[in-house]
């Protein structure tokens, strides 16, 4: 029996490998995009193929890793094929490939010019892998995955060896909503401004005050009850009590695409705030964070904390999400930070859910992590 299950498998590989090898080059492209880069919001695939009179495919574009150009050279093979592809991540020197944020706040951009749309929000001491120079811009890759332009004069570029100091350093991070770098205790003169979940070097203390460094070297104070150590901070556990208190303290802010900052936020940005502030990396975007979690369906079985998605009821398509409170009341940025209900009969009823997401219990799993566990910053 044994053997016949062998030889049956055996079979369907290679019925398999036969019906592959009959796809024309862009339907086996197409089917590679799906397994290796199906988010673009997350991977650069951007490949095309000509193929000649004599049968010679040409592949030309870029690919993000190398581990993509070799899946394209394993799955062509068989093919007449000439690749020309580049990869992104070999496209700059060693000492170019890693950057902290600079400022209290950076924008980022889906293309590298101050024109195009804001994609997302990245806050000072966050590391960013650099993908490829475009001018004076920079595409690269948040700690959610998450690819974008930023502008060079937002970084601080830091080697291997620099980013494994940076990792083992004493970093404080700022636990209010927003505060100051000042150049002397009780000072009135800005080094930087600061907002909740900044990264910052220590550097001393004096008194009632801690003397903190920016990616780029400038040294300040803070008042101490305003930061905490960062080793310590990140070893908090799921704490829904918190989130919610960050997302009440945004009460009334405005909105804005893109934004993922205590400043100005949109609908997944204000969920993105009120997680890190609870030391936890969730998704970029509503429609990516809607994948993550444990899955509900009944708003009656929600509980503080969970993810509400929100769409188009006849294509489930996601386009907005909130953060479930209590007695079916969820807090969420439409236009501004207000709270809404989620009973029909109420008279702040807003939306009806497409689904529910429950972070609680699932840190871990795909699209949720603690930060203490990201490599980058650890």
């Amino acid at each position: 029996m044994k053997r016949i299950l062998t030889l049956a498998t055996i079979a369907i590989l290679a019925l398999a490998a036969t019906a592959q090898s009959m796809l024309s080059p862009q339907d086996l492209l197409d089917m590679l995009k799906a397994r290796h880069a199906p988010d673009k919001r997350t991977a650069i695939w951007d490949v095309k193929a000509t193929t000649s009179k004599k049968g010679l495919t040409n592949l030309t574009g870029k690919v993000g890793t190398q581990q993509m150009k070799d899946a394209i050279d394993t799955a062509f093979k068989g093919y007449k094929v000439k690749n020309n592809l580049s990869v992104v991540e070999n496209s700059l020197p060693e000492g170019k490939r890693w950057a902290l944020v600079k400022l209290s706040i950076a924008t980022l951009r889906t293309e590298g010019k101050h024109s195009a749309e804001i994609a997302t929000q990245a806050l000072m001491g966050m590391p960013v892998k650099v993908l490829e120079k475009d001018d004076d811009w920079y595409r690269v890759q948040t700690p959610d995955d998450y690819i974008s332009y930023v502008p060079e004069s937002s970084l601080c570029y830091k080697t291997d060896q620099q980013m494994n100091s940076w990792r083992k350093a004493r970093r404080m991070v700022v636990t209010v909503y927003d505060s100051r770098l000042v150049t002397e205790p009780g000072g009135d003169e800005t080094v930087t401004d600061l907002v909740l979940s900044n990264i910052l070097e220590y550097r001393g203390e004096q008194g009632e005050w801690v003397r903190l460094a920016t990616p780029d070297g400038r040294e300040g104070y803070i008042q101490k009850n305003q930061v905490a150590d960062l080793t310590q901070w990140s070893k908090q556990n799921f704490d829904a009590e918190l989130i919610e208190k960050t997302a009440r303290r945004m009460m009334g802010s405005s909105y804005l695409w893109g934004g993922t900052s205590t400043k100005v936020t949109d609908c997944s940005g204000l969920v993105k705030v009120s997680y890190l502030a609870n030391g936890i990396i969730l998704q970029r975007d509503a429609s990516q964070q809607a994948l993550t979690g444990k899955k509900l369906y009944d708003y009656h079985e929600a509980q503080l904390g969970d993810l509400l998605f929100f769409g188009n009821s006849k294509t489930k398509r996601v386009t907005h999400v909130g953060i479930y409170l209590r007695d079916g009341k969820y807090i969420h940025c439409s236009g501004q930070v207000k709270i809404n209900s989620l009973d029909p009969n109420a008279p702040d009823y807003l939306y009806s859910t497409l689904s529910i997401s429950r972070i609680d219990g699932m840190i871990g799993t795909q699209g949720i992590t603690y930060l203490r566990n990201h490599p980058w910053y650890f």
